[in-house]
């Protein structure tokens, strides 16, 4: 039976690739900006074509204070789903309504970002979008800023996960095919910067499904694997508790025991894990090597930000297979709860659900999440629409000593 719309869904607006906007720039006065202040991939089932990314249906509703709470910490989310190829940027616009922005790149997968770049792993490119607005600058009459798409360097389908930006502003990704760590390389596929020492070899067998990679002060510093198997696709069959944290400075495992780990993230002093095959948001102890569950969340957990003392968390439903007959089936069925896709906003000092997003229709499952600090109602050029022909931008004008006559 369809659920029904929650009344908190009318204060949803959505743009997407099939929507058209006219290109403009325009300058908010910092008067105008004073008044400007808010109200509060899938398996194909046997026998049938498969699904075309671009006519997918997905519908979304929130939360009633999500709106408010984004605008009043000036704060987006970028969000990945590379089973519907859907990239969205939730903000907030001048009439306190919750602004989902959508754009399709196939299998969009690991996600980080900032105010001014965002680094997204796609099917077999790595891409990086720049935002092109000045501050105090808006484009649409809303959105104050604007990525594009500068760079989609092809790395081939190494089932990249997450992402991380150094401190000199490089991205460095989680290569899972080849069990490995790696940087971009000018001539090749990529660069490996490091593996597991239980990985005898690069080899593109995804043996132990390295997954997520947590950065400290802006260098690569923790990972998370299903396992430590050293043979083909090996991990599959050590999904219930074969999971590791791995310190990659001295290769030493800080956690075990998990099932399916994901999104590692350093914060406030704690290294923040998803346990995905069991639900639950918690943290390493160092001491004892253990996880220390904080709290349980309805669905597989992948995607993981931090902004001060709250965390963004994304929920998928388990998938055929792959997920079943982990501990997370009876934790739903303990609590008699359905599981979400969507993403829930928690206090990492109580572990209480304080705002979420909802994803229903064609959606199932969510891959990454990051917080965009200091954006308010951010946009994404689209490889669809011909704004990518006509938002044209340059960073100075010429002098007039080079002018020529």
């Amino acid at each position: 039976m369809a659920r029904q719309k929650d009344p908190a869904d009318k204060q949803i607006r959505e743009v997407s690739d099939k929507a058209q906007l006219d290109t403009g720039l325009d300058t908010v006065t910092a008067s105008a900006a004073a008044t400007a202040q808010p109200a509060g991939t899938a398996a194909k089932p046997a026998g049938k074509a498969p699904i075309d990314i671009t006519q997918m249906k997905v519908d979304k509703s929130c939360s009633r204070g999500l709106a408010g709470w984004l605008a009043s910490g000036r704060i987006s989310l970028a969000i990945s789903s590379y089973q519907t190829g859907r990239v969205y940027l939730v903000g907030s616009d001048q009439q306190g309504r919750v602004s989902f922005f959508e754009r399709i790149f196939e299998r969009a997968m690991g996600i980080v970002g900032n105010a001014q770049r965002i680094y997204l792993g796609g099917l077999y490119q790595l891409w990086r979008f720049e935002n092109v607005l000045r501050p105090n600058e808006i484009i649409h009459g809303q959105f104050d800023k604007c990525y594009v798409p500068r760079n989609a360097q092809t790395i081939g389908d190494l089932d990249i996960h997450e992402l991380g930006i150094r401190k000199n502003g490089k991205v460095v990704f989680v290569n899972t095919k080849y069990s490995c760590l790696a940087e971009l390389s000018m001539t090749h596929s990529f660069k490996a910067i490091w593996k597991p020492d239980f990985i005898s070899k690069l080899a593109p067998e995804d043996r132990c499904h390295l997954n997520g990679l947590a950065m400290v002060d802006g260098e690569p510093k923790y990972v998370t694997a299903v396992c430590k198997s050293d043979a083909v696709d090996g991990w599959r069959d050590r999904r219930q508790d074969g999971g590791v944290v791995i310190d990659i400075e001295t290769n030493e495992i800080v956690c075990s025991g998990l099932s399916m780990p994901h999104s590692p993230r350093w914060a406030n002093g704690k290294l923040w894990v998803l346990n995905a095959g069991t639900g639950h948001l918690g943290w390493v102890d160092f001491a004892t090597k253990k996880f220390v569950p904080l709290a349980f969340f309805p669905g597989f957990l992948r995607g993981l930000s931090i902004v001060g003392n709250v965390a963004a968390v994304g929920l998928s439903k388990p998938r055929n297979q792959r997920f079943e007959g982990l501990q997370l089936d009876e934790e739903l069925r303990k609590r008699d709860v359905e599981p979400w896709c969507g993403v829930q906003i928690v206090s990492l000092a109580n572990g209480d659900v304080t705002n979420w997003i909802r994803f229903e229709g064609d959606i199932s499952e969510i891959f990454d999440i990051s917080f965009l600090p200091n954006v308010r109602n951010p946009m994404m050029i689209g490889l669809r629409t011909p704004e990518i022909r006509d938002l044209i931008t340059f960073e100075s004008e010429l002098g007039t000593e080079a002018v020529a006559p």
